[in-house]
């Protein structure tokens, strides 16, 4: 069942208790969190070159409801997908906002950044009267954001747009502001799609603290730093090297090309769905949740090596 705002406050309070703070701090960090969202803080999603699982991802939250999330939580300004408006009107409005909140609003980046062809293999639309690629869209908001937020696996490091031979040129937001010189800082939320919590817990964070630990790869440690196969419910069959030979069998689906062992993401406590199931219940970890997806773990069920022994 969908929770009340107050109830998600505590929820985002609690997490800060499990992350270190002292219990005796969760009525101040309660009200430090309200005060944050008091002000609605302005969130403009733009889309690159996708497949919109991430909206669709983000629409199916349910701890809080999508409605608490956009209404009472953020302000989205910005969103070609679910925004009423359209056309010129719609990104001038988008530009208008920028302006205004120079340095204060977030950015978040559904899809990859195409860069081939000087960005003409992906323009938007019109903003102030001109037709603008994805490209200048990305240099003109991203410069002046607060903090972007680079969602899925092809906001985060190119994903399958940018897999071999990536004939666009595309890439992710942190590898894009790297050879344009932009400084603003970059949240990774990989995943493909990436699960609904990840992209609001994400808010939360930096909505009460700051901008979350980041790994190497730019992720929050909150939702990635945990191994998909040291988790899995098949691990006691690997334990046991008792192996499935094909979909239905018993056993560890290393054999069948699972992914897991080089896969870092919480999808194994989190479930999807409204918990129901995630990948592992009917298939396998294909390992969308790391650099280079869907590349580095191609054929995905075929089996890969890792760590100098073959374990997948």
């Amino acid at each position: 069942m969908p929770i009340s705002r107050r109830q998600f406050l505590k929820y985002c309070a609690g997490t800060g208790i499990a992350i270190g703070a002292s219990g005796t701090l969760l009525p101040e960090i309660v009200e430090a969190l309200e005060k944050a969202v008091a002000g609605n803080p302005p969130v403009a999603w733009i889309q690159g070159g996708g497949c919109t699982g991430c909206s669709v991802s983000l629409l199916n939250t349910v701890h809080p409801s999508i409605a608490e999330v956009l209404l009472k939580i953020i302000s989205l300004k910005y969103h070609p997908t679910v925004m009423a408006a359209s056309g010129e009107k719609a990104g001038d409005y988008l530009y208008d906002m920028a302006e205004k909140n120079k340095g204060k609003y977030f950015l978040a980046v559904e899809g990859t950044v195409v860069t081939g062809m000087d960005g003409k293999f992906c323009t938007p639309g019109k903003f102030k009267g001109k037709e603008l690629t994805f490209i200048k869209l990305m240099v003109d908001m991203g410069t002046n954001a607060a903090a972007v937020l680079a969602l899925g696996q092809c906001g985060a490091y190119g994903g399958i747009p940018a897999g071999k031979p990536n004939p666009t040129d595309s890439k992710g937001v942190m590898d894009f502001f790297k050879d344009h010189g932009i400084k603003t800082p970059v949240i990774n939320i990989p995943g493909c799609p990436p699960h609904p919590d990840w992209i609001v817990g994400t808010i939360a964070h930096v909505l009460m603290f700051g901008v979350p630990e980041l790994d190497s790869d730019g992720r929050p440690k909150l939702f990635y730093s945990t191994n998909v196969h040291d988790n899995c419910p098949y691990r006691s069959y690997y334990d046991a090297n008792k192996f499935a030979k094909s979909f239905g069998d018993e056993g560890c689906r290393i054999e069948l090309g699972c992914k897991g062992p080089e896969s870092f993401a919480d999808c194994w406590k989190r479930g999807w769905n409204k918990n129901v199931n995630w990948c592992i219940h009917n298939s396998l970890c294909f390992g969308c949740t790391q650099p280079g997806f869907p590349d580095k773990f191609s054929p995905l069920y075929t089996k890969i090596e890792t760590a100098g022994r073959e374990v997948a």
